[in-house]
Parts: C-alpha cells; sequence; structure tokens
C-alpha cells in the first residue's frame, strides 16, 4: 500500500496525529496536511474508555495523559427528574484491573496537545499546517510534500473532502438529534455533580452527561436532545438565537436544579448531530478514510475518539504487514457496526418513556454494578490488530 512514497494523512485531529504515531511506530513516514494554521480542537470533554487509552499507553502517552485526566470511580445513570441513581458501573481502579487500561475523562484540547507534541518529537512525522487540499490526488499532495504519497488517508472528519472522491462512501445526515456542551465551574454546580464520577442524567426524550476537567476546575456538560426531524437538515451548526429557549424546553419537568443550572450556565455550544451512513472507506490500494470521515456516529456509547484511535492503530498494522484496504474495512467495519448498534440502544434506554422507562428502571435495579461491567468486555476489552 505504501510502494511509491510514504503516506499523506489529510486532517490533524485526534485521528489524523494518532494514525502518524502508530504509522512511525511501524517505521512508516507520514505527512499529516491540515488546513488550519493553528489546531484547536473544538468541543470540550472526552471519554477516553480503556479500549482506547490502552492503544495510548503503547504509543507511550499515558504519563503526559495522567496530568491532565481524570479517573472517574464509577459511571453512573441517574433519574434526571428525582435523581435517583438508577445503575452504576464500576471504574477507576476496577477498570485498570479488569481491562488493563485506565479511564480517563479530559478536555479534548489536552489530548490534542500531547498527540501534537508527540507528533512534533517523532523525525518520522511532518506536519504541514495551513494548507487546503481540494483535489485529493497524490499529484496535489505532492505539490506540498514535494514527494508523491503510496496511501492517502482521509482523516478529515464527517464533513470530510476525502470521501466525496470514493465512490460509493457514505454520506453526513442530520440524526435528529440536537447536543448543547458547555463547561461549568465546579463552584456553580449542582451538589448531585460528583468530581470523581461520569454521570448520565436521564429524561423523555433527552439525557444529560456530566464529568470532571480536572485542569481546569470545572465539570463538562453535554445535554442532549432528540425528536428533530431528520429530514431538515440544519446545517453543520446552527444560530446561538433562541438557543438557551430551546434548550430549557428540551429539559422542561427535569428536576429543579438541573432546570436553574441550565438557565443561569454560561452560553452554551449548540450542534446538531450528524453520522455518516455506511459506505466505502477506501479506493482501491491509493485512499483510505479512518474515524468520522468514515463513519462518525452519535455519542450515545461515548465511543467517537475511541473507534478513531482504533482505526488508527490497527490500519498501521494492515500498512505495515502489506494487508489491502479492502481487508482493513472490512475488519474495522464489523467492530463499528457492533460500536453503532450499541449506541442505538442506549439511546433508545436513555430517552425512554412511559411504561418502558420503568421497564429499564426495574430492569437496572436488579442488574449487580460488576455484572453491569461485564456487558463492556467486547467494548473496553478490546485487543486490537497489532
Amino acid at each position: 500500500m505504501t510502494q511509491g512514497g510514504s503516506v499523506a494523512i489529510v486532517g490533524a485531529g485526534i485521528a489524523g496525529l494518532t494514525a502518524a504515531l502508530c504509522l512511525a511506530r511501524k517505521g512508516i513516514a507520514s505527512d499529516i496536511l491540515e488546513q488550519t494554521s493553528v489546531l484547536s480542537e473544538t468541543g470540550a470533554g472526552l471519554q477516553l474508555s480503556p479500549n482506547a487509552t490502552r492503544i495510548l499507553d503503547t504509543l507511550g502517552l499515558t504519563p503526559q495523559l495522567e496530568q491532565v485526566w481524570s479517573e472517574p470511580v464509577e459511571i453512573r445513570l441517574v433519574d434526571g427528574t428525582t435523581f435517583r441513581t438508577t445503575a452504576s458501573v464500576p471504574s477507576g481502579s476496577f477498570a485498570r484491573n479488569r481491562w488493563k487500561a485506565p479511564y480517563g475523562v479530559l478536555h479534548r484540547a489536552d489530548l490534542q496537545k500531547v498527540l501534537l507534541a508527540a507528533v512534533e518529537a517523532e523525525p518520522l512525522c511532518h506536519l504541514h499546517l495551513g494548507v487546503r487540499i481540494d483535489d485529493v490526488s497524490r499529484a496535489s499532495v505532492a505539490r506540498i510534500t514535494a514527494k508523491e504519497p503510496g496511501l492517502i488517508i482521509g482523516a478529515d472528519g464527517v464533513w470530510s473532502k476525502v470521501r466525496n472522491h470514493i465512490q460509493g462512501s457514505g454520506k453526513a445526515r442530520f440524526s435528529g438529534n440536537i447536543a448543547w456542551r458547555l463547561t461549568l465551574g465546579q463552584a456553580n454546580a449542582p451538589a448531585i455533580f460528583d468530581a470523581t464520577t461520569v454521570s448520565a442524567f436521564l429524561g423523555r426524550g433527552a439525557h444529560l452527561v456530566v464529568y470532571p476537567l480536572p485542569r481546569l476546575r470545572s465539570f463538562n456538560v453535554v445535554a442532549i436532545a432528540g425528536g428533530h426531524d431528520p429530514q431538515e437538515t440544519p446545517g453543520r451548526a446552527l444560530p446561538r438565537d433562541d438557543s438557551r429557549k430551546q434548550l430549557l424546553a428540551a429539559f422542561s419537568g427535569w428536576h429543579p436544579e438541573i432546570v436553574n443550572m441550565l438557565r443561569n450556565a454560561p452560553e452554551a455550544t449548540i450542534w446538531p448531530l450528524y453520522d455518516v451512513s455506511d459506505g466505502a472507506w477506501h479506493h482501491g490500494e491509493e485512499t483510505v478514510l479512518i474515524g468520522d470521515a468514515a463513519h462518525a456516529m452519535m455519542p450515545f456509547a461515548a465511543q467517537g475518539a475511541a473507534m478513531a484511535i482504533e482505526d488508527a492503530f490497527e490500519l498501521a498494522a494492515f500498512v505495515a504487514g502489506g494487508q489491502s484496504l479492502a481487508a482493513f474495512a472490512d475488519h474495522r467495519k464489523r467492530r463499528v457496526a457492533r460500536v453503532r448498534s450499541r449506541g442505538a440502544f442506549n439511546r433508545f434506554a436513555y430517552h425512554a418513556r412511559g411504561p418502558v422507562r420503568l421497564g429499564r428502571d426495574l430492569v437496572l435495579s436488579m442488574r449487580r454494578p460488576e455484572s453491569l461491567a461485564a456487558d463492556f468486555d467486547w467494548l473496553y476489552g478490546y485487543e486490537p490488530r497489532d
């Protein structure tokens, strides 16, 4: 796959930077092409489950990450109207023991800084900022890097330009869900917000995820509401006008502490959530997609970043082993499909109404935390191909 030159990676986000480091670990050089002149990560918090941190540890990044992340002692599901804990899964030292890797939460920008520092320190990685490629071809890349790549990796996100050059590839589509993201200082947070846990507050047609950002001494808050028409196609972002009104309407009837927090919190960033439909990930042996460019998914399983990291690691193994891009895509698609299914199930469970909601709570209340943890062995205990 790399005959005739090095590898070119389009996009310097989590997927692209991780791919460069994974390829370098196999002795393969890469050029990372990024259209922005300064790397800055949108969004706020990020959950890194053990299947992701295991790979980052292999890349030697755990010591740096431990300085900026928090390892929650448990992951809780909480009723958004009564604050009753419905279920919990142990994490912290339990995660390290059961899945042989930590579960960390941190700011996206901190992960990007760690990855960027590692890339800049790696002689086989060459970062090119402020370059825009509309014609994704070997010749156009060569005009920037002075060498023609043997492989182009599209790691340029849900609105990927590389994907547009792959026949039969998936399409970005509005999911019908809207997310509001904000950070809230610990001093201003409701008492129910626990700096030692990841808490998912569940309600009718909506849920809210909260976890600490230790370096900032704040909480990451993500509020997600469904029920919007997927045919509306609202665009990549929504205007801030009436954002607060929409947010409060989506969470009306919730516990007063949550409603008051949302009413008085700093202005939230509002995002329509898009995924990418199933389709081709590669063009021959010349071009391949990873991360959100290939399979952007809803955040209901908190696996978007983890899947990008897994993609990067396993692609490097396939490339170094001389295996085809078709084999890589087939291998990864099975894994991604299962994760998508888990996310779809979580969405159904998190936003349940009426009798379904009562049944959910009853079933979960009968499960021991260790039993619930076992349900994640296939996900968190995944051993990627190396």
